[in-house]
């Protein structure tokens, strides 16, 4: 048992690398945002952008988000003025999820600014190495 500890290198451990690259990401984030949002935050806006009012269930499962977490998200972005949250007319049991105006603007603005985000995350790679990345990175997730 001492053998397998002694070879455990934790600069070889994915789960390490993904934290230390995620780290990194996340404070490339915070420098292009001011801390107006989180990067969770970011995704579900996005994600009610593109799908339009949702449910806050649909939500979370597109946003790859557990109820939990989507809907402290969602308390968070409506609390801030960019999320609009009503009950479902047709299920009283549902919450639906739409952006509110300066949710769109936040949304519009934001979209360079989130490619520049991910453009400065990848710049170390070539481009070919991007691609690379993206590819490995959908198929373990």
């Amino acid at each position: 048992m001492t053998e397998s500890i002694e070879s455990y290198a934790l600069d070889e451990q994915v789960g390490y690398l993904l934290r230390l690259a995620n780290q990194r990401h996340a404070s490339i984030f915070q420098s292009h945002t001011l801390n107006t949002l989180t990067p969770t935050q970011f995704a579900a806006l996005i994600r009610v952008a593109d799908l339009g009012k949702c449910s806050q269930n649909r939500l979370g499962r597109l946003a790859a988000m557990d109820v939990a977490t989507i809907k402290g998200v969602v308390d968070r972005l409506r609390q801030k003025g960019f999320a609009v949250v009503e009950p479902d007319p047709d299920d009283k049991r549902r919450t639906l999820i739409s952006l509110s105006p300066e949710g769109k603007a936040l949304v519009a603005r934001m979209k360079d600014v989130g490619q520049q985000i991910t453009n400065e995350t990848l710049k170390p790679l070539t481009a070919a190495e991007q691609r690379n990345l993206i590819r490995i990175l959908r198929k373990i997730s």
